[in-house]
């Protein structure tokens, strides 16, 4: 690769960053083709992102970003694939879901709204967060509890009062 072709391929990789706030960091080496293609056939359908990565081209990008990746660039050793994506759980899931069978993908690291998480030992935890669409869906489910119990009752007086 030439100098050239490396300034390209940081500047695309800071635009990917900017444009994202949830990116996952993982190693994704020793898959065989068959399940590296239904993990990017799984990603395609999750909306998410998948890209392989040379880990000092992302450190760069992450660098050159505004964002703050802090300690993020550490996890940058082995293979690295970003998995880049608008629902904050979506990248754990399907981690978590193809090591049912392997052990990889193995979670590296994770930039989520701001805040860093490092270590494989977070991907559970990553896994169960919910996602912005669920929480509203529970509180507007919590608020139309009450209220289509009154309009009940007073469907049920007004049918009684006839």
């Amino acid at each position: 690769m030439t100098k050239e072709e490396k300034s390209i391929a940081i500047k695309d990789l800071t635009a990917k960053l900017a444009d994202s706030n949830i990116v996952y960091i993982a190693d994704t080496s020793g898959l065989n083709a068959e399940v590296t293609s239904n993990l990017r056939r799984a990603c395609f359908k999750a909306g998410i992102k998948l890209e392989v990565v040379k880990n000092t081209l992302l450190e760069k990008a992450m660098e050159a970003s505004t964002k703050d990746y802090g300690d993020l660039a550490s996890v940058l050793k082995g293979n690295s694939s970003i998995f880049i994506a608008d629902v904050a759980n979506a990248p754990a899931k399907i981690i978590k879901d193809f090591r049912k069978k392997s052990e990889k993908p193995q979670f590296k690291g994770a930039y989520i709204n701001g805040e860093i998480y490092i270590g494989d030992d977070l991907l559970d935890s990553l896994a169960s967060l919910k996602s912005k669409e669920e929480v509203i869906g529970e509180i507007i489910g919590l608020l139309q509890s009450p209220a289509q119990r009154v309009i009940s009752a007073l469907l049920n007086q007004f049918e009684n009062a006839e």
